[in-house]
């Protein structure tokens, strides 16, 4: 689903009066979430899941085919871990479609 898409959904879901009121909403929230993230904060949202930024270790490695080795270096990544009430959404079996 592409940006416009969603904002079509989130403005009949949210019950915004135009798309411009859902984009502000959805652009106001992605800001919020950057800048939580950024200071190595997280962002928990009971059921649907939590945001947080997580240290990933460097690796070592061989570019394949040469004898040469890499190391990368440490960082720290964003991560999203759903909650349940959105496994279970996500998981249920879809309607049944309309028989021909």
């Amino acid at each position: 689903m592409k940006k416009l898409e969603f904002l079509d959904l989130m403005q009949k879901e949210g019950g915004f009066k135009d798309k411009k009121d859902a984009e502000l909403a959805l652009n106001g929230f992605i800001k919020a979430v950057e800048k939580a993230l950024s200071s190595h904060a997280s962002v928990e949202l009971v059921g649907f899941g939590k945001f947080e930024a997580v240290l990933q270790k460097g690796k070592k490695g061989k570019v394949p085919g040469s004898d040469k080795t890499y190391t990368t270096k440490d960082k720290m990544v964003p991560k999203f871990k759903p909650g349940k009430v959105l496994k279970d959404l996500v998981a249920a079996p879809k309607n049944s479609k309309k028989k021909k």
